[in-house]
């Protein structure tokens, strides 16, 4: 049974998520506030993150970018806002997908199969690079001893791109391969997750523009030369 640990300051909606996941083999932990979940998952596991963005004291994208300083697990972000740039925010902030409120049952359901099948699904490897090296069995990424801390998703494409050098990749090829949806908007999700790995990768001195390539009108590839 998959533990989901649910995050809103409503109590009437983590009952209703609970009412949804539990019929469908989910063991739902509910807490009503972003410090309350911080504080659990740094005591217990959870498979899967559902946060809600408004709370009052500490909203979604706080409490998700404090998750992200200790913990890869996955995220979802539950929002009344459906502009991109609220979409871009959460996923900058660690997040590896959201559903925008009110938000239909079963399309949440097969986000949240979706997202533990591509986690649980990601090739157990040791890839290294450079001085990067990501342990795909221990879910652990580093530069030069340096801790690198990585959504699922980001993981799964730097893991892409570290299996198979100067390949490129399509948009559309990430989308079918780490989304079970590709949507207009979701096309754009590609990219933001692409910066954030060049930024982590930047954070701890990787050289990561030499490497991480934008293909332009087709998607991306990891190139092994030393070009600037």
């Amino acid at each position: 049974m998959k533990k989901v640990l649910l995050v809103d300051d409503e109590i009437r909606m983590l009952d209703l998520l609970e009412l949804y996941l539990a019929p469908h083999g989910f063991s739902c932990i509910k807490k009503n506030s972003g410090s309350d979940a911080l504080s659990f998952l740094r005591k217990e596991e959870a498979d899967l993150v559902i946060l809600d963005v408004m709370m009052p004291e500490m909203d979604g994208w706080e409490t998700c970018e404090k998750i992200r300083q200790f913990s890869s697990v996955p995220i979802i972000m539950l929002t009344a806002r459906s502009a991109d740039e609220e979409m871009v925010k959460g996923l900058k902030k660690g997040a590896d997908d959201y559903v925008t409120k009110p938000f239909n049952e079963e399309v949440l359901l097969a986000r949240m199969e979706a997202l533990l099948r591509r986690t649980n699904n990601i090739p157990k490897n040791n890839l290294s690079f450079k001085g990067l090296s990501l342990d795909e069995s221990a879910f652990e990424a580093f530069y030069k001893d340096e801790p690198i801390t990585f959504t699922p998703k980001e993981f799964s494409i730097l893991g892409l791109f570290l299996q198979s050098p100067n390949k490129v990749y399509s948009r559309e090829f990430l989308l079918s391969t780490l989304w079970s949806f590709s949507t207009e908007t979701e096309d754009r999700t590609i990219d933001s997750h692409i910066r954030n790995i060049r930024e982590k990768l930047r954070h701890v001195g990787f050289p990561v523009d030499r490497h991480l390539k934008t293909v332009w009108g087709v998607g991306y590839k990891w190139s092994s030369e030393e070009s600037s």
